[in-house]
């Protein structure tokens, strides 16, 4: 278990792995920086230019909704008293787990907005089902990377008293405990490294992203997904990733899973190298032997150049094609892992429409 309190730096936790003689290869580490396994991400001047002229080209419709989303507020009282496994949704890619009678939380964000600076950067659109002073006790926070809308530096100091355990990919931890959790609470793990904490096993996986909180530290810390694997359930969580043949090595070694969580959001052509495009999500869902999908990272913030409702439309027409089962529950409706209950498209009650009788949908689409 490599914990930051043991003193090691992100070098010496990566020596000391490979001196271990199991076989596994984890994440590429050169100069104090970390890379992906099939692409090497930067962007160029070109890239930059490219991005920044799309965006001053875009015409949207409904970047943000014009209409209050629909939220199901989380009761502390029902949470105590479910045996699940079941999942929530609190927003962008933050999920309340509980699993094995043990609550897990995946990236928490509760800020208003997913910036350095609150008066400043992408605002959510709705609240939360649930305030962090509600939540019940956590067994384990568990982080993706280190972006603004993955990893909340407000939400990490408030939560830090109420939660067991800290899990993050390398270097993630020691950011966290500079905020002041203690390094004790913090467990780091390189790709292909798991912690068994109780009857539950969280393995860091591979996903190809990038990090970076700042101008100058790009890359400095790991990015993964998770597998969240308890007696009562196998779950994924995606953090955020383009598509890359990891998913199928994923599936092969820990799925099939009841549940993936999968990235679908904050797209663009420009940029599917780091974030799939909502084919491709579904298609990492059956790369990885899910049994239903959970799209996440939509409907919370705007990131990118598409409609707010456009992920969920287009991830619907996908899994549509492909016959995945598809879970679209609103922010905060609870979802059964086993078996979970089917679910509508509440979005498109919401859509603009085009001549004043129906919502607009995506080309192939069919409402439920």
């Amino acid at each position: 278990m490599s914990v930051v309190a043991s003193g090691c730096s992100t070098a010496e936790v990566k020596e000391e792995k490979m001196q271990t003689g199991n076989g596994e290869t984890g994440a590429p580490l050169s100069e104090g920086k970390f890379s992906n396994t099939e692409i090497n991400y930067s962007n160029s001047f070109s890239k930059i230019w490219d991005i920044s002229a799309k965006y001053m080209k875009a015409k949207r419709q409904e970047p943000q909704p014009k209409q209050q989303l629909p939220v199901s507020r989380i009761n502390t009282s029902d949470l105590g008293s479910e045996t699940g496994p079941v999942l929530y949704r609190l927003g962008h890619s933050s999920i309340l787990i509980k699993l094995d009678g043990e609550f897990i939380l995946t990236d928490p964000v509760f800020s208003d907005r997913a910036s350095p600076v609150q008066w400043a950067g992408p605002k959510r659109f709705h609240k939360t089902p649930i305030n962090i002073e509600e939540l019940p006790p956590i067994k384990a926070v568990v982080i993706s990377h280190d972006h603004y809308d993955h990893l909340d530096k407000d939400a990490v100091v408030k939560l830090a008293d109420k939660v067991e355990w800290f899990v993050t990919p390398l270097a993630v931890g020691e950011r966290i405990v500079e905020w002041g959790v203690d390094a004790d609470k913090v467990i780091e793990k390189d790709w292909w490294q798991s912690v068994e904490l109780g009857s539950i096993t969280l393995t860091a996986t591979p996903t190809q992203h990038f990090s970076g909180r700042g101008l100058f530290d790009k890359d400095k810390t790991l990015w993964a997904s998770w597998v969240i694997k308890g007696v009562q359930a196998n779950l994924y969580f995606s953090g955020d990733s383009g598509y890359f043949g990891g998913f199928k090595e994923i599936g092969e070694r820990y799925g099939p899973f009841d549940i993936t969580m999968i990235e679908t959001g904050a797209y663009n052509e420009l940029w599917s190298e780091i974030h799939m495009l909502p084919e491709q999500s579904v298609q990492a869902h059956i790369d990885l032997k899910g049994k239903a999908m959970l799209p996440i990272h939509n409907s919370t913030f705007d990131l990118a150049l598409h409609d707010w409702f456009e992920p969920l439309e287009e991830v619907k027409r996908f899994s549509e094609q492909h016959k995945v089962k598809l879970l679209t529950p609103i922010v905060g409706q609870k979802v059964k892992a086993i078996e979970p209950q089917q679910t509508v498209a509440w979005w498109r009650g919401m859509m603009p429409v085009e001549d004043g009788s129906q919502p607009m949908l995506a080309a192939g689409s069919t409402s439920n």
